[in-house]
């Protein structure tokens, strides 16, 4: 009877503790379902994030890699423009501050492109490190599933379950790999890697967005600049060429009144041989007065005199033809000289109003670049 008494105590005692150690298992993995479920939902967030993430950095790689397209046709415009220029001729080929501002834009164009691929470059590693925090996110999301299902299951069987079975022995192999402070340290690493590089990836695209407003800025301020100094240099240019013209008109009227006098200087001298003629034919007659009749009188001193008189003006006029001729080629070479120039300053306005302007009517740029 004692046996009995203690045999039944002993079943009590044995059923009790299986009980409660069934219960404090079921329990245990009711709590490890939620802690796998918590960073599950955790993970499941953050990958969500990261994916938005990675998407406006996607956009952002575009963006900058358009923006690095859109600098070629300004790019090619200035040195289309410096080439035309390059056709000035003689004094026109100036280093003027059109010039300067074309080199000037060029040189700009070249810095942002540089600035430009250097965070192209950028954005491809941080989308690289984003990847692989989007795979370990993705690798620890699918075990936690994995797990939380194995778990569930596990949480769901009881004594009456089908397909229970012994594993003998089981309970002496221990397969796990970490213990549970290390499973919560690695999956709030792997969650505070991805917010790392979610973080580098914003301040990324903000600093690349306003890389690319003020490369736009300066783009624009240097179109500007070289288009005003372009504008500036046909105004002074079309206003040399409006003086050449006064000039030359003035000029051109000089040379025809040096040309008229030269007509009348040649039509006088021509006046005063007939005079002369008729003084040496008189001059010649009276030489043949006979005897003492030969005499040098009053119209022989005055024939000398009118003779001399006569050469006088002749010799003075001729002085004064060769200055008339001698001003007249200087007129002609003057005006040969405005002339050529004012060829010059036509050819320069067209290279600068038609050919170099005319590439830059329109601004080749449509919209603000922006991530």
């Amino acid at each position: 009877m004692y046996i009995i008494i203690i045999n039944k105590y002993c079943n009590r005692d044995a059923e009790e503790k299986v009980q409660s150690g069934q219960y404090n298992t079921s329990r245990r993995l009711g709590e490890r379902i939620n802690d796998v479920n918590f960073w599950r939902n955790e993970i499941t967030l953050e990958l969500e994030r990261l994916l938005q993430e990675i998407e406006k950095l996607q956009d952002c790689h575009s963006a900058l890699d358009k923006a690095i397209k859109d600098i070629e046709d300004p790019l090619h415009i200035a040195e289309e423009c410096l080439y035309h220029r390059e056709a000035r001729k003689d004094t026109e080929l100036v280093h003027d501050d059109s010039e300067k501002c074309l080199f000037r834009e060029i040189e700009i164009l070249n810095k942002n492109k540089i600035k430009l691929r250097t965070y192209l470059d950028k954005c491809k590693d941080q989308l690289r490190n984003c990847r692989i925090s989007q795979c370990q996110l993705e690798l620890d999301l699918k075990n936690k599933e994995n797990a939380l299902e194995i778990d569930t299951m596990c949480h769901h069987l009881n004594n009456y379950s089908h397909g229970l079975q012994y594993y003998n022995g089981i309970e002496k192999y221990d397969a796990c790999f970490a213990e549970q402070d290390t499973w919560i340290h690695t999956a709030n690493q792997i969650v505070q890697k991805s917010q790392t590089e979610r973080n580098k990836s914003c301040q990324l695209k903000t600093n690349a967005e306003a890389l690319m407003i003020k490369i736009t800025q300066e783009m624009w301020d240097a179109w500007n600049n070289t288009n005003n100094a372009l504008a500036h240099r046909s105004s002074e240019l079309l206003e040399a060429k409006n003086k050449l013209q006064q000039h030359l008109q003035m000029i051109q009227q000089e040379i025809f009144d040096v040309e008229k006098n030269m007509e009348l200087m040649h039509k006088a001298i021509g006046d005063k041989s007939y005079i002369l003629k008729v003084a040496h034919t008189r001059f010649e007659g009276r030489m043949h007065r006979p005897d003492i009749e030969l005499c040098r009188d009053y119209a022989h001193i005055s024939l000398q005199k009118e003779i001399g008189e006569i050469n006088h003006q002749i010799e003075r006029m001729h002085r004064t033809l060769k200055e008339l001729e001698n001003q007249h080629q200087k007129l002609l070479k003057t005006r040969a000289m405005l002339e050529h120039d004012l060829i010059l300053k036509i050819d320069a306005i067209h290279i600068d109003r038609e050919k170099v302007s005319g590439l830059r009517r329109a601004y080749p740029i449509n919209i603000l670049f922006k991530c």
